[in-house]
């Protein structure tokens, strides 16, 4: 098979696998229970594994084909940090496994998260270390170049510390203290990365503006390690309190005073990057994959929310998750109705014309 035959499939490709993993996980962890839930649980969870194989298999045809793909993208300032969405789809299809699939897969559901958990961590880890480490040394990006999407190469190991939680009652002795004690140094790894990225990408809104139109949508990004760490210190609220020796009642305290400060400034921002991606749509915004942002950091909101509804038993919490479940459905509907169309307007690249030819 020839480059000429092949679409360029770069890893941002795989946010479409994140996002609909996390409507099957998001609509499994809602505090209420409507008719139909559990039908698109499995319905979103049965779409996002043959998403999943079709990036899979995408991607290694696509290398295949060029050998100088993988080195070009990772040398890419602007492609590079999506190297984190491979890591992050396995992650996150292995969540939705281990949580919508054992009545119909038996044990398997939990054979197929440990080695999707395990592939997912090591990749992340990975591209966590790695992406920063050519940033510093080999990408030239200008002053203004700041954006949501720096975040993705250390959100992983966030997501990483959740899925590990789910699979402690399924360890025993030290493997469940050292699972423990993994998750929660990969929850402070992604936070204090997090802690100092943000600064850059508020700074670089604030001095230079939204840029590049097609770019607005990665502000939505930035609630992914929000939503995800409120996430993650609930569910290690809910299952490392035996592997460490740590009262439940303790970790339960930690997660609702992290928790709840984190989930109020992911609000203030998503009204922030709700009203700039209005104002950007009555101007004109291009889809790109970048609409896929509206799905995954959305869904960690749901599961943060959803967690702290439990913890606390607040009806407004509930509503709250609820709410920010219906804004998931909505955006991605959007992300997915504007793929359909931008595959049914790719055209086959030719000999000649530059992979960057074909849009992400």
């Amino acid at each position: 098979m020839t480059f000429a035959r092949i679409v360029p499939l770069p890893p941002n490709w795989f946010a479409a696998v994140m996002g609909t993993s996390i409507v099957a996980t998001a609509a499994h962890s809602l505090p209420v229970g409507p008719p139909g839930l559990d039908a698109l649980a499995w319905a979103a969870w049965a779409l996002a594994g043959a998403l999943l194989v079709a990036a899979l298999a995408g991607t290694a045809a696509h290398l295949r084909a060029d050998r100088a793909a993988l080195r070009g993208y990772l040398l890419d300032p602007a492609v590079a940090p999506f190297y984190g969405a491979p890591a992050m789809g396995l992650l996150a299809f292995g969540t939705a496994t281990l949580l919508v699939a054992p009545p119909r897969l038996g044990d398997a559901a939990l054979a197929i998260d440990v080695a999707l958990w395990t592939a997912g961590t090591l990749l992340g880890l990975a591209t966590a270390i790695g992406v920063p480490v050519l940033a510093f040394t080999r990408h030239r990006v200008p002053a203004d170049a700041a954006t949501g999407a720096w975040l993705m190469p250390v959100v992983p190991p966030m997501v990483s510390a959740a899925a590990g939680a789910l699979l402690l009652p399924h360890l025993e002795g030290s493997a469940a203290q050292s699972m423990a004690l993994a998750c929660y140094a990969m929850f402070g790894a992604s936070t204090l990365a997090t802690l100092a990225l943000l600064p850059q990408v508020w700074s670089r809104l604030a001095h230079h503006g939204r840029g590049e139109l097609r770019t607005v949508p990665t502000m939505w990004i930035v609630l992914g390690p929000l939503g995800q760490s409120v996430t993650a210190a609930g569910l290690l609220a809910d299952h490392a309190g035996p592997a460490l020796g740590v009262s439940e009642r303790a970790l339960t305290l930690f997660a609702l005073l992290y928790g709840i400060p984190v989930m109020g400034f992911a609000l203030m921002w998503l009204a922030i990057a709700g009203g700039v991606t209005a104002v950007t749509v009555r101007e004109g915004l291009p889809f790109s994959l970048a609409f896929w942002a509206f799905t995954f950091p959305v869904g960690t909101l749901v599961t943060g929310a959803s967690s702290l509804a439990s913890h606390t038993g607040a009806a407004a919490l509930d509503a709250l998750a609820v709410g920010l479940f219906a804004l998931l459905l909505a955006g991605w509907t959007v992300a997915a109705t504007g793929t359909v169309r931008h595959l049914r307007g790719v055209r086959r690249p030719v000999p000649g014309v530059p992979r960057d030819a074909v849009p992400a």
